[in-house]
């Protein structure tokens, strides 16, 4: 008899703070230390958190296992905190309350939480701690720093994740030559390269997860997931980049390529639950309009 394999779900870790609004204990934990911090959270631990700025993204995400068999779900959601288990009981407490379906977390006491990504399988790492999304990322995993701050409005029940391009889906060579060389000799490059793919950044891989669990629905305006390539390419650096998501035979709903543009009024006009992008000004300008995630990957983050 042959044996089916279980499709592995889109797995997401992510911290307390990027989910919940915690930051007025995490002042108190900068200013008075560990043990003020434990006694606010204890004496606070039926009092539901607020949602953080990733608290869309994740609700959307989780909603996606609507249908789906208990045992196999189509995304699952890992909560990795830096809190005791002890003070912990709030984070989880409110969980409860909004009817997350989160059932696995990692409370560390203190410790980084980012050795702990690659073990539950986590495709997408979330954390406001700059540190631990960069050994996340050195160890393979795609991660993002989110600013924390109190959720977003609901805008739309689709989820919509947009992506930057080079030294996010992709390696950073054109960045890289973009500034040794210039905009003039970058476009020669890739316009001699065209039928040549580009190399995979770090998050090619949640790219691939995310595409698998997108064909799942139909590609028209049904679909439960809507996703955008953001880029400040332009003609004629384009044609690489769509020979490119053709070689990896990857879906990519709609394509922004904005010459160097601002990129926050059209993440805004697209609606993105979350932007991810290597480069700080582009955060600075998409954090304006939606929740962003800065990739520290790449000759942009070199210093």
């Amino acid at each position: 008899m042959q044996t089916v394999e279980t499709p592995q779900p889109l797995t997401v870790a992510i911290t307390s703070r990027a989910l919940f609004d915690l930051e007025d204990g995490h002042t108190l934990f900068e200013r008075e230390g560990v043990q003020a911090y434990s006694s606010f959270q204890r004496s606070r631990e039926d009092d539901v958190l607020a949602p953080g700025i990733a608290f869309p993204l994740v609700r959307k995400l989780l909603a996606l296992n609507e249908g789906a068999p208990a045992d196999a779900p189509r995304v699952e959601v890992i909560l990795l905190s830096r809190n005791s288990a002890d003070t912990g009981l709030r984070v989880f407490n409110s969980i409860q309350h909004h009817g997350l379906g989160i059932t696995r977390a990692t409370f560390t006491s203190g410790a980084p939480t980012w050795p702990y990504v690659k073990p539950f399988g986590a495709q997408l790492f979330l954390s406001a701690n700059p540190e631990s999304v960069r050994r996340a990322l050195e160890h393979g995993v795609a991660a993002a720093t989110i600013l924390p701050a109190k959720a977003p409005a609901h805008r739309h029940d689709q989820l919509r994740i947009a992506f930057d391009g080079d030294a996010v889906i992709f390696g950073d060579e054109g960045e890289r030559m973009s500034r040794e060389a210039g905009l003039e000799a970058f476009s020669r490059h890739e316009r001699e390269r065209a039928h040549e793919p580009l190399s995979g950044g770090p998050f090619r891989g949640f790219l691939d997860a995310l595409h698998r669990l997108q064909a799942a629905y139909p590609a028209d305006e049904t679909s439960p997931i809507r996703t955008a390539l953001v880029t400040a390419r332009s003609a004629p650096a384009h044609e690489r980049v769509i020979r490119t998501l053709r070689d990896w035979d990857v879906r990519l709903d709609e394509a922004l390529f904005l010459g160097g543009r601002a990129k926050g009024p059209f993440l805004d006009a697209f609606g993105a639950d979350i932007f991810f992008d290597d480069t700080q000004h582009n955060i600075d300008s998409a954090r304006l309009h939606v929740a962003a995630g800065h990739v520290p990957h790449g000759i942009a983050n070199a210093d």
